[in-house]
């Protein structure tokens, strides 16, 4: 670990235990097995800013709405960047932008402040057991003063909740394991499954969309981006990958993201009679997934949006634990690149990613016909 890293960790280290003695009240803590008091208001923290990790929080948002009697109230902190993700979503009461400026004022931050007026009877941090975040814990503590607060039983964030929920040993996923984390509220039941909320589109994106059912072709989203380019395979690959979409009667429609536009026209020029798809926002990107009925991509944010709306996903893991990140329920399909890039060509990486589309596009049409 680079020095810096480490500095950074014994930062936060004794961050949260200087907060937890600030913090400490008489009676907070509460035993894993005691029962709770039926929650009225909830609010669940996951401060980070990226597309993947606001989606992870759709199963709790369900879970609570499912499985709690009667259903709480729900309101949801996330990152601004990604509160776009979470707006309107049929599960969430609120969706609270983090603003991260001025939080080192502690309780007196305008954001904490309003948390701490909205009087939450349980605060769930919504973080992972492998990297807890100090943050989402001291704010998820901050925003409820005098409320249950749940999170990952992992120290030294533990200090500061009332209840500390151990990970389960029966699985990696982390979608379940995240929802684990009511397990106090709803004694262990869970909601599977991400969700989005139906998107909202303008008639323009509308018309395009329409088009697809004009031309009698069936459609398949390719989306090579990535928020880490040393973990999504190369353009070259996806283009094998709509090749053989083109040869198996499928159109492949490219989408790009912020910056990727190069990327995606990389893709399309080495697939002629592949499409370039126009630029789209969270919603347009959700409504053409589940209108193509079929997307090829990364393990990134598209991904779990792609799970999210319905359509059948096939993605490609490269240096990353897919079984923890992945979604390998039917009908989707998750491939660990990761040996074939490490031990073969850029040739051999081709071939098996045109195999993988071949079998999937193959396994859908069983299934449909």
């Amino acid at each position: 670990m680079a020095w810096h890293k480490r500095l950074e960790t014994w930062a936060k280290l004794a961050l949260a235990l200087l907060a937890s003695l600030l913090f400490w009240r008489p009676g907070r803590r509460r035993s894993p097995r005691a029962p709770l008091p039926h929650p009225r208001r909830v609010l669940l923290v996951r401060p980070d800013n990226r597309v993947g990790e606001a989606l992870l929080t759709t199963p709790l948002l369900r879970t609570l709405k499912a499985h709690v009697h009667p259903p709480p109230e729900v309101h949801v902190l996330v990152h601004a960047k990604v509160a776009r993700v979470l707006q309107g979503h049929p599960d969430a009461d609120a969706v609270l932008a983090f603003d991260r400026r001025l939080r080192w004022l502690g309780p007196l931050a305008p954001g904490i402040r309003a948390l701490r007026r909205a009087g939450y009877d349980t605060v769930v941090d919504c973080a992972n057991w492998s990297a807890p975040s100090v943050t989402s814990a001291l704010v998820a503590r901050m925003a409820g003063p005098k409320a249950v607060v749940i999170g990952p039983g992992l120290w030294p964030v533990s200090l500061l909740q009332s209840v500390s929920v151990p990970s389960r040993s029966d699985t990696r996923h982390e979608a379940v394991q995240r929802t684990h984390l009511l397990t106090p509220l709803t004694g262990g039941a869970v909601a599977r499954g991400l969700s989005f909320r139906e998107p909202v589109l303008g008639d323009t994106f509308r018309g395009y969309l329409a088009t697809f059912s004009g031309t009698g072709s069936r459609r398949a989203v390719i989306n090579p981006g990535g928020r880490l380019g040393e973990r999504r395979i190369p353009a070259e690959a996806f283009s094998a990958a709509a090749r053989e979409l083109l040869s198996l009667g499928v159109v492949p429609v490219v989408t790009w993201g912020p910056g990727e536009e190069p990327l995606a026209r990389a893709v399309v020029a080495g697939a002629p009679g592949a499409e370039l798809a126009p630029a789209t926002s969270i919603d347009e990107l959700a409504a053409l997934m589940r209108a193509a009925g079929l997307t090829l991509c990364n393990n990134t944010g598209p991904m779990h949006l792609s799970v999210a709306v319905g359509a059948p996903t096939l993605a490609f893991f490269l240096r990353m634990d897919m079984e923890r990140w992945g979604h390998a329920d039917s009908p989707h399909r998750m491939v660990d690149l990761t040996p074939v890039v490490d031990g073969r060509s850029g040739a051999g990486l081709e071939q098996r990613v045109a195999e993988e589309v071949r079998s999937f596009v193959a396994g859908r049409v069983s299934l449909t016909g």
